[in-house]
C-alpha cells in the first residue's frame, strides 16, 4: 500500500505524503496532483479522487517536495517533474496490470506535462483540471510551448470564466497544435470550476468533474 513517495532531488532523496485509494475491481489508476496553493489534502482533490473511484479508477493523490517543506511558492520545475516520475513508479508497481494516467490541478497539471513532454513519463493520457494556460492578464505569457511534444492524449477540462484562459481563442490554438488533445468547458466556471450564484462545497464541485474524466478515458482505452 502507497503511503508516501520517496522522491530522488538534487540534494537528495525526500518523502511526501501520498494517499492510494482503489475501489474493487479497479480498470485504471490514476496519479493526481494538487493545484500550486494546496496540498493533496485539498477538498477539491478529496472529492475529484471519489468521484473517481466511483468510476472505477484507484487514484494516488500526493504532495509536492515544496508543500512537504511548509512553502508556500512552488520550488524548480525539476522537483515537480521528479515527484511525477516517483508517482508513476509508484501506481505501476502497485498495479502493475492497469493503464496509469495522470491528471493534475492546475499546476499540478502543467507539471505533469512538462514531464510527459520530456518523456519522463508515460501515462496512458493526461487530464488537465484547469489548465494555467497563462497568468491572469497575461497572455502575452503563454505556458504552451511544450504541449505539441506530449505523445499521450490530453483533455483540458476548463471553466469558460477562468482567467487563466482568456482569451478561449489561445486555448484552442494551444489544443490544435497538440498531437491528441480535447477540450471540455464548463459553463461559468472559473479556475476552481466555482458558478457565481451556485454555491458548492469544493469537494462536490471537484467530484462532478469525474463523470467527465472517465468517460473521456473509457473512449481513449
Amino acid at each position: 500500500m502507497i503511503d508516501g513517495l520517496t522522491v530522488a532531488l538534487p540534494a537528495g532523496e525526500v518523502t511526501v505524503s501520498a494517499a492510494f485509494e482503489a475501489p474493487e475491481d479497479a480498470w485504471a489508476t490514476m496519479a493526481v496532483a494538487h493545484g500550486a496553493g494546496a496540498g493533496y489534502s485539498h477538498p477539491f482533490l478529496v472529492g475529484f479522487a471519489r468521484g473517481m473511484r466511483a468510476a472505477g479508477v484507484a487514484t494516488l493523490r500526493f504532495n509536492f517536495p515544496y508543500v512537504q517543506a511548509g512553502r508556500r511558492m512552488p520550488g524548480p520545475a525539476a522537483h515537480a517533474v521528479a515527484t511525477w516520475r516517483a508517482a508513476e513508479a509508484a501506481l505501476r508497481a502497485e498495479a502493475p496490470g492497469l493503464a496509469m494516467w495522470a491528471a493534475g490541478k492546475s499546476y499540478g497539471g502543467r507539471m505533469a506535462s512538462m514531464a510527459a513532454a520530456e518523456g519522463l513519463i508515460s501515462p496512458a493520457g493526461l487530464v488537465y483540471l484547469g489548465y494555467p494556460l497563462h497568468p491572469p492578464g497575461r497572455p502575452d505569457k503563454p505556458r504552451v510551448a511544450h504541449l505539441p511534444d506530449v505523445g499521450p492524449p490530453q483533455l483540458f477540462v476548463e471553466g469558460t470564466n477562468d482567467p487563466f484562459v482568456d482569451p478561449h481563442e489561445q486555448l484552442a490554438d494551444a489544443v490544435a497544435s497538440c498531437r491528441d488533445a480535447a477540450v471540455h468547458w464548463i459553463d461559468g466556471g472559473n479556475h476552481s470550476f466555482e458558478v457565481k450564484g451556485r454555491k458548492r462545497p469544493a469537494d462536490d464541485v471537484g467530484e462532478s468533474l469525474a463523470p467527465i474524466v472517465a468517460a473521456w478515458m473509457r473512449a481513449h482505452s
